[in-house]
């Protein structure tokens, strides 16, 4: 059976800034699936890709209108790190590249989780789970 992938896309304003942006992270762009509408952000080669869509050409692919993410969230990315270090390295490298953090670093012991909200607003959470620490009794 072939591996399964997900291609999550997104509505961006400026495609070049959005790019710039996820690039000064570390992620790579697929070619083939990249031009002036979209790109084909590469978060883990053969499984995970983020589409980068110009507002008009996301537009093309529903009916509804685009959420403003000053006001409301259409959805939380959620990428798992394999480490502590990496979280707050991916964090710092989207604050220096002109991101936000909307929130303070969560430490739940068994997890700990940090995230970012890129130039159009959408949120990335970014998490470690440590699997060596006892998951918290509800």
């Amino acid at each position: 059976m072939a591996t399964k992938q997900i291609f999550v896309n997104l509505p961006v304003k400026d495609l070049d800034k959005s790019k710039a942006f996820f690039n000064a992270l570390g992620y790579s762009f697929n070619p083939q699936f990249t031009d002036a509408n979209a790109a084909c952000m590469v978060v883990q080669e053969g499984s995970i890709h983020a589409m980068l869509l110009v507002e008009s050409f996301f537009k093309t692919f529903t009916d509804k209108a685009i959420a403003d993410t000053r006001t409301s969230t259409e959805v939380l990315l959620c990428l798992s790190c394999e480490s502590r270090a990496e979280v707050d390295e991916l964090v710092a490298k989207a604050v220096a590249a002109g991101g936000t953090t909307p929130r303070a670093p969560q430490d739940l012991g068994f997890m700990y989780g940090h995230g970012f909200q890129d130039l159009d607003g959408h949120l990335w959470e970014l998490v470690f789970m440590d699997p060596n620490a006892q998951m918290l009794q509800q």
